[in-house]
């Protein structure tokens, strides 16, 4: 297992600078991490800096709330990819699953996922606020919209990714679709734990932590 190309190297922060973007994309590039993950303000200069590399630019839509229109998202979306974005992973509203409203969920990542183009779509569900049955159903809602990932969080809500979580979703949409644990996840004890629940991909900002403990055994 590679476990760099697990990673979504993720700086998403309100007051990232382009320094910081700089030094998120050069340790993306060193490690060969398969993604970094800024907000869409940085897109453009991510794309830039990681030119000729093997490192995606993942971008965030509806973030960190969800709240937007799905007209808003779709823009977010179109403009996203024109400035070089690889992947996308948005927020549903995540009020219409308290609602329960899937059929409105479902809608809104239909219509995310016609606009990325045939990118990478990743759903962010942020488990912390919904019940098993409604994690359940919005994992199903993603999967019949034919997004690529159902993802746990979004990190700016009252809790992350955790093995329950994981599990749950994996075993919802089966084996085939992707599952990205982020929020919390701050070595490599964490990692391993999330990919023996059944993530594909790990969001987080303690990469370089991740790799340094993966030296130290050994494994890289």
């Amino acid at each position: 297992m590679q476990i760099n190309k697990l990673i979504d190297h993720t700086v998403l922060k309100a007051f990232a600078t382009n320094e910081d973007i700089e030094k998120l994309c050069g340790e993306a590039r060193y490690h060969n991490f398969k993604s970094v993950c800024v907000n869409p303000a940085n897109v453009a200069l991510a794309k830039n800096l990681l030119e000729g590399s093997e490192v995606l630019v993942c971008t965030v839509i509806g973030f960190p709330l969800g709240a937007n229109t799905a007209d808003v998202k779709v823009l977010e979306t179109l403009d996203a990819i024109k400035n070089g974005a690889d992947e996308i992973d948005m927020v549903i509203n995540v009020g219409k699953a308290k609602e329960h409203d899937f059929d409105y969920i479902e809608n809104e990542i239909k219509l995310v996922v016609a606009a990325s183009c045939g990118k990478t779509v990743k759903v962010i569900i942020e488990t912390c606020y919904l019940t098993d049955e409604e994690k359940v159903a919005c994992c199903e809602a993603a999967k019949r919209a034919e997004a690529d990932f159902v993802k746990t969080s979004t990190g700016f809500g009252t809790g992350g990714a955790t093995k329950e979580d994981i599990a749950l979703m994996r075993k919802t949409v089966g084996p085939d679709m992707g599952v990205k644990a982020s929020g919390g996840i701050r070595n490599l004890a964490d990692l391993e734990s999330m990919v023996e629940a059944g993530a594909t991909r790990i969001g987080a900002s303690a990469g370089l932590v991740i790799m340094e403990e993966l030296k130290n055994k050994g494994e890289n």
